[in-house]
């Protein structure tokens, strides 16, 4: 890129990156501010418009204020102060934002709690927030009910009716009908007192990691960083009162929960939502509301495109969409088969303390930064050895920045605007902040994030800390592998990870398939061969039936590793790539146990 067309970019990008910062400046924890500040402009200019629109009810932004008003109220009477927490669990419905909404009038604290936990995992997570009410959506009534044994104080429950009467809330025992304590509040806004005081730095909500590599961990979100989420989402997108935000993305976690809602409210404009997604009626929803804009996660977006036509996916009012995970080999496809106008791509963690931004839709960049806002902001990369999952330290024992297109951890600077809020576990907490890391006394926020920067100062995903592996001695990115085979016709989803081989050093790289009738095996192998280096082919290939994943639409590996590939355990179809005839064959048991014993040699 030529120096002239750099500082064009440059000017461009600051140009629509400056808004959005000035703005969250203005929310820093030490401001009095709360969530309620930035809505009530709207609630008093658009009363009448739609604020929500669910599946089966819907809500204007006068019955918004209503709802979370009564909330709110509810909250007083049963003795809820500022900080105290209640746990929520509920599809995504007018109701949930409504609910969480009105808590936070008063100060208290909502656990967003996953929708597709049970029994002890689920019970973890409530025992986190540690809160005395769970209210519950009668849709989640046995799920929660199958945590409650798991609990050894029993909170006080109240159930959200999501008006299908059929709907078997026998199991939770004891509980009361939130809808009609609710009705019995009055609709009056709470006291303005109670609002003196209030930080920034009060919490809003606890928002829950994927627990993809473990028990999920709470994090804190205040106020203040919600705000700054939802208002930078916002204005990245330049959203109008006009704008209608599509989230089929669920409200528990930050992207759908704390983006895209944000992004829509503090635009001033409409939540359309979708209970989940569904890429059989996406298209027909987004067509039918006039949406303009929604929130992908990567992984979305492949199911569309891998999904058969549909009449209304270029029947629609879209001007931009924003999102992250979006591979570089479905990107093209995606913007151009549905015909996408802007794709906003960006990097961020549920509890981060900054996120990157791709504005100029550069395919596979999850963002972008001149070197001097970089440097002023304090964004590393930092030199790291896969093998000991340590950072790489030189003589003093400081870190050492990556070069260029290094694969290396993601750093933040942790400072009095760019805050560190970290878990409701203080140990989980310090476990994720970088300490004296390129001089005393400085602090920096640990991604757990392979990431690499270009030349031109793009900012590229490599792999989770942990799924890059060594093999013949080179390193293997789980995630490059997978955008690799992910083009090969037949396969819908690829999940790669490295699994141990006896008598050999590091892992050999594994691939679980989802795959249709269009997959050919030899193709595949003949894929693998040309497009991947020796030491990055898989030796091993698992066909799956389906793909476990997280709510937000990560793959689980840990199982999968622990599986490993005896096809005496094993009922799915397994694959190794013979090296003798270079190419995929079957594994049995003979051929398992030759390997096992070091026979075959790969």
């Amino acid at each position: 890129m030529s120096l002239l067309a750099r500082l064009g970019r440059d000017v461009g990008f600051v140009r629509e990156f400056l808004p959005p910062m000035l703005l969250l400046s203005q929310n820093t924890a030490r401001h009095k501010v709360s969530y309620a500040d930035h809505l009530d402009p709207h609630i008093k200019a658009r009363g009448d418009k739609p604020a929500l629109i669910g599946e089966s009810s819907s809500m204007t932004w006068s019955e918004l204020d209503e709802a979370a008003n009564r909330t709110a109220n509810w909250a007083r009477s049963v003795g809820l102060e500022r900080g105290d927490v209640v746990g929520l669990s509920m599809e995504n419905r007018p109701e949930y934002i409504a609910t969480w909404f009105g808590l936070s009038r008063l100060g208290v604290v909502t656990a967003l709690l996953n929708t597709n936990l049970t029994g002890e995992r689920l019970a973890h997570c409530f025992r986190e927030a540690d809160a005395k009410y769970w209210i519950v959506g009668s849709e989640l009534a046995s799920e929660v009910a199958s945590a409650l044994p798991e609990l050894d104080n029993k909170p006080e429950i109240l159930i959200a009716s999501d008006g299908d009467d059929s709907a078997d809330t026998a199991s939770l025992e004891g509980a009361v009908s939130f809808d009609d304590v609710i009705a019995a509040q009055p609709a009056t806004p709470v006291p303005d007192s109670i609002r003196e005081g209030r930080l920034g730095s009060d919490g809003l909500f606890f928002i829950y990691t994927s627990g993809t590599t473990g028990l999920p961990k709470a994090a804190r979100i205040s106020h203040s960083k919600a705000i700054s989420a939802g208002a930078g989402a916002w204005k990245i997108q330049n959203l109008t009162p006009n704008d209608r935000m599509y989230i089929c993305l669920p409200l528990y976690h930050s992207a759908g929960g704390m983006m895209a809602v944000g992004a829509g409210l503090f635009a001033g404009g409409t939540l359309v939502l979708a209970k989940k997604f569904s890429a059989k009626r996406f298209w027909s929803d987004c067509a039918q509301h006039e949406v303009t804009s929604f929130q992908y996660i990567g992984e979305l977006c492949r199911y569309l495109v891998n999904s058969p036509p549909h009449p209304d996916e270029r029947n629609h009012r879209l001007k931009r969409v924003i999102g992250n995970g979006l591979r570089p080999e479905v990107w093209g496809p995606f913007q151009e088969r549905f015909a996408i106008p802007r794709i906003i791509e960006f990097y961020g963690a549920t509890e981060g303390n900054m996120v990157l931004f791709n504005l100029d839709s550069h395919p596979g960049a999850v963002g972008y930064l001149p070197d001097l806002l970089r440097k002023a902001m304090g964004i590393q990369i930092a030199r790291f050895d896969v093998d000991t999952e340590e950072l790489v330290r030189d003589a003093k024992g400081r870190c050492i920045a990556a070069d260029l297109d290094e694969p290396g951890e993601l750093l933040m600077k942790i400072s009095k605007t760019t805050p560190f809020e970290g878990y409701t576990n203080d140990a989980a907490s310090e476990k994720k902040v970088l300490r004296n890391g390129f001089e005393e006394g400085d602090a920096y926020f640990r991604s757990g994030d392979l990431l690499r920067r270009d030349a031109d100062g793009y900012f590229y995903f490599v792999d989770r800390i942990g799924d890059t592996f060594r093999w013949k001695g080179e390193n293997v990115s789980t995630n490059e592998v997978a955008e690799v085979i992910s083009i090969e016709a037949g396969v819908e989803e690829a999940n790669v990870y490295g699994v141990e081989v006896a008598g050999t050093d590091g892992r050999a790289g594994m691939a679980a398939l989802v795959t249709t009738d269009e997959f050919d095996l030899e193709a595949f192998g003949k894929r693998v061969e040309q497009d991947l280096a020796a030491y990055a082919r898989p030796l091993f290939v698992r066909i799956l039936p389906q793909m476990e994943i997280t709510g937000t639409f990560k793959h689980r590996k840990v199982d999968l590793v622990k599986e490993g590939y005896d096809p005496a355990t094993l009922a799915d179809p397994i694959y190794f790539r013979d090296p003798q005839k270079g190419c995929y064959v079957p594994l049995d048991a003979v051929s398992y146990d030759r390997i096992v014993s070091g026979e075959i040699r790969v």
